[in-house]
């Protein structure tokens, strides 16, 4: 795969493996998408603990009803 960053980032790709923090322009770019997709998996993670949060919020404020397990395996016909 070939792709063209343009010149602003290929001076910061030579900067971080002249610094040592790559072996070389392949390498720093590998870390970055790794580091990008640990990014990505860590907001997704704080989005489902916020949403988890606020059910939880809503059933204790007697919001949202819950419902005990017999409830439920009764409902699905167990």
């Amino acid at each position: 795969m070939n792709v063209n960053l343009g010149e602003p980032f290929e001076v910061l790709l030579r900067k971080i493996v002249r610094k040592g923090y790559a072996g070389n322009q392949t390498e720093a770019m590998r870390q970055a998408i790794m580091a990008y997709d640990r990014q990505i998996e860590e907001e997704e993670a704080e989005l489902v603990y916020k949403a988890v949060k606020f059910e939880m919020q809503e059933f204790k404020s007697k919001k949202t009803k819950g419902y005990s397990l017999e409830e439920i395996k009764k409902e699905a016909g167990f």
